[in-house]
């Protein structure tokens, strides 16, 4: 089920985006049904379907632990969800012939783009978000397209953190916040949410793409008088507030770059490098981070950042505590849901 408060914008209606040029993509599940099909065809497509995802069994997991014959099912059902006006209308005709072959099906999209989508995610490997234009990140359901990061589940908890901040020092709740590389604009819309009504988020992006894709999201919750999104390079669209902000956050490109080409090939092939690629050792954005930090927060001041598990983790809180030591306070490690040190946080030295 979508969430029921989201506002169902057409991409055209977002004027505030940083970069006009860009050509935003409307996720499936909001585009309107005036595609027609038969009940005949659309279960020859969905037949096809069932049997494209079953002939891959586990190769692709075993690959490079790609999606098996399983998730690729489950992923066809959701995408019927997304296409279909009335999707119980398949499933009843699976079950119980109910419904005569001849009947007229609303649709999303054309039955003809249902084909290509579902050989581009099979034979392609493009990521099923990517497919549906869409990712559900919390309670969120947040518009995704290429050029843009697909948030992930383990990067709900810096949201987590940040709430936990706030509630242990009401004036981060009040203040000016950042989310650097926002991406689709996940973390500065989950921080949002939780601030009191005078507190604010700029979110900064490097591309135009994920710059556009932010402001689209955050028009669709409501929330374009908290969320400022400003296209450019991590703190630069930041120096007419610097020293303003009471909590950075992000979760920055941290993957060393001989790995890329090893990745899933749904991330390898089809998401942006530019988010993925950390450098020689995944470090570099990191580090320019952690120096930047230093003059953008306010005197208790918190940040929260993402790294690719322990040696990053472990490396960021000695880099801050022999070469920042008398900038930070209280950094530490913090796990993800499998254990892992997956961020560091900790505030500014008073």
């Amino acid at each position: 089920m979508r969430s029921s408060f989201i506002r169902p914008i057409s991409c055209c209606a977002v004027s505030s985006c940083p970069s006009t040029s860009v050509k935003l993509q409307t996720p499936l599940f909001l585009r309107p049904s005036t595609f027609k099909t038969t009940l005949s065809d659309l279960k020859e497509w969905h037949l096809w379907a069932k049997s494209l995802a079953s002939s891959v069994g586990s190769t692709f997991l075993d690959l490079d632990n790609g999606p098996d014959s399983d998730l690729l099912l489950r992923e066809l059902n959701w995408l019927v969800e997304d296409a279909l006006e009335q999707p119980k209308s398949l499933s009843h005709q699976t079950h119980n012939n109910y419904y005569d072959n001849a009947t007229p099906v609303s649709i999303r999209t054309s039955l003809e783009e249902l084909y290509m989508l579902w050989k581009q995610r099979v034979q392609e490997r493009r990521p099923f978000q990517y497919v549906v234009g869409c990712e559900h990140w919390r309670d969120l359901v947040l518009s995704v397209q290429e050029g843009v990061l697909i948030p992930r589940p383990e990067t709900e908890l810096i949201v987590n953190l940040v709430e936990d901040a706030v509630k242990e020092n009401e004036e981060l709740r009040e203040g000016l916040w950042a989310d650097l590389g926002t991406g689709s604009g996940a973390l500065a819309i989950g921080i949002a949410r939780i601030l009191a009504t005078c507190g604010r988020v700029v979110a900064t992006d490097l591309s135009p793409v994920a710059a556009a894709v932010a402001s689209y999201n955050a028009q669709r919750y409501g929330l374009e008088e908290k969320v400022l999104v400003k296209q450019g390079s991590w703190f630069e669209p930041l120096r007419d507030d610097e020293g303003e902000f009471v909590g950075l956050v992000s979760n920055p490109p941290y993957i060393p770059s001989k790995d890329i080409g090893g990745l899933q090939a749904e991330v390898a092939r089809h998401e942006p490098r530019l988010a993925l690629d950390g450098g020689v050792s995944g470090m570099n954005d990191l580090i320019h981070l952690c120096d930047g930090t230093v003059s953008m927060l306010k005197p208790g001041g918190f940040f929260a950042f993402e790294t690719n598990g322990e040696e990053q983790s472990k490396f960021l809180v000695h880099y801050i505590e022999t070469k920042k030591q008398d900038s930070f306070s209280k950094v530490k490690m913090i796990s993800d849901f499998a254990g892992i040190h997956r961020f560091i946080t900790g505030f500014r030295g008073r």
